[in-house]
């Protein structure tokens, strides 16, 4: 019987100032936010490296400030998924990863969050994932239901690529497993980044994972409904369900 996965829970970033005085103590500068932040969960999502990619102190930065077994997602650049739709990787990709390497052990999954509107293109999936070295996990959040397709899901497994499974304003991604982990993420069930899971739809994601767990899988969840911090007391009472 294959051993148990681990079930990593946080949120979309930790750098919201409207989550002062709601998460962070008032008194406690911006700069220790990391440094609470990981008292309390073990995983978060960078999702600033997707508008501009930090330099690499701020990722040696990082790694420095959190305790061994804490990991980071990072979600890959704008230029990568939305401008070059995944053509041409081989540059980008190292460029990419040249920054995420200086994160060590501390390194989790990659997110490639792909935009509305663009249509599914298997043959530039397969060209990308072959340009990603196969020690990295890789995620794809599809947002145009195209990609929703057999053929997706067996490029993916075939290089062991999570399908990010997600749910964004009612639009719901089909729960697929196509790897030994499994990605999540939660938009907010309100508008996108708005609104706070109710005790009972957290509970249903509850039992998913611990299916995933009982399987194998390890489960990487983010909570991206940052408003009014509803991300942290979600990832919170959910991370509670699990234990």
């Amino acid at each position: 019987m294959a051993a148990e996965g681990h079930i990593w829970i946080g949120t979309s970033g930790w750098h919201y100032a409207h989550w002062r005085g709601v998460f962070y103590p008032d008194s406690l500068p911006a700069n220790q936010w990391l440094r609470y932040y990981i008292d309390h969960f073990g995983t978060v999502e960078i999702n600033n490296s997707f508008y501009q990619l930090p330099d690499g102190a701020t990722f040696e930065q990082w790694r420095n400030t959190v305790p061994k077994g804490f990991v980071f997602a990072v979600k890959a650049s704008r230029y990568l998924t939305h401008m070059k739709k995944l053509k041409d990787p081989h540059e980008p990709v190292a460029r990419f990863l040249e920054r995420v390497n200086l994160l060590k052990d501390r390194t989790g999954p990659l997110l490639f969050q792909l935009p509305p509107r663009w249509r599914a293109d298997v043959a530039r999936l397969r060209a990308f994932l072959e340009a990603v070295p196969a020690k990295h996990r890789c995620a794809f959040e599809f947002r145009d239901p195209t990609w929703f397709r057999p053929e997706v899901y067996e490029a993916l497994a075939e290089h062991n690529a999570a399908f990010c499974i997600y749910d964004l304003a009612g639009q719901t991604a089909p729960r697929e497993v196509t790897a030994d982990f499994v990605y999540v993420r939660l938009h907010g069930p309100g508008g996108a980044y708005e609104g706070s899971y109710t005790p009972q739809h957290l509970a249903g994601w509850a039992g998913a994972f611990s299916t995933w767990r009982r399987q194998g899988r390890d489960v990487y969840c983010y909570f991206d409904n940052d408003q009014h911090g509803y991300a942290v007391a979600n990832a919170t009472r959910l991370q509670d369900m699990m234990r």
